[in-house]
């Protein structure tokens, strides 16, 4: 079905065209949020990770976390993880330690050198949030009625990841 079939009455195509502009927006809102916090890493001179890593250890916060925990919190949208919790504790911005029950599990919590960092995308979005707000873009209100749409949205998708045959 496509916005030009002519089954489709005027606001079923009008729901159409709105849900394609939802999904290509998400898309590109995600890769612009990268790009920003790549530009501010430029701007303060950090090189040795990437927007992803950083977003990473942004959302793990002050918890402790175990790998696959990253992708069911939603700390970590993308593949690779392993990849990226290897080179961020290498570099020192994480800490890891071997489960003593299951040795295969291995917990992670940011050091020091990565609470830096996930405080300066704290000031980053807390910036972009008055920001936001200065310009009458988007007060509180309306934040949270996007959140409550695209929390709506994402467990519409939930649902149809896990029901559909």
């Amino acid at each position: 079905m496509s916005l030009h079939d002519p089954l489709l009455d005027g606001s079923q195509k009008l729901l159409m065209a709105g849900y394609l502009d939802n999904l290509a927006l998400l898309e590109r809102l995600h890769r612009l949020l990268l790009d920003v916090i790549k530009d501010e890493f430029e701007r303060v001179a950090i090189f040795e990770i990437n927007s992803v890593q950083a977003l990473l250890l942004f959302n793990i916060g002050e918890n402790e976390v175990t790998a696959g925990e990253l992708k069911t919190r939603g700390y970590y949208q993308g593949s690779n993880v392993s990849y990226n919790l290897k080179k961020l504790v290498e570099l020192g911005y994480m800490h890891h330690q071997r489960s003593e029950i299951d040795r295969r599990s291995v917990r992670v919590r940011l050091s020091e050198k990565g609470r830096r960092v996930r405080g300066m995308l704290t000031d980053l979005f807390q910036r972009h949030a008055e920001g936001l707000a200065k310009r009458g873009l988007v007060d509180a209100n309306n934040m949270e009625n996007m959140n409550q749409s695209l929390k709506r949205m994402e467990r519409y998708w939930t649902e149809q990841i896990r029901y559909i045959y």
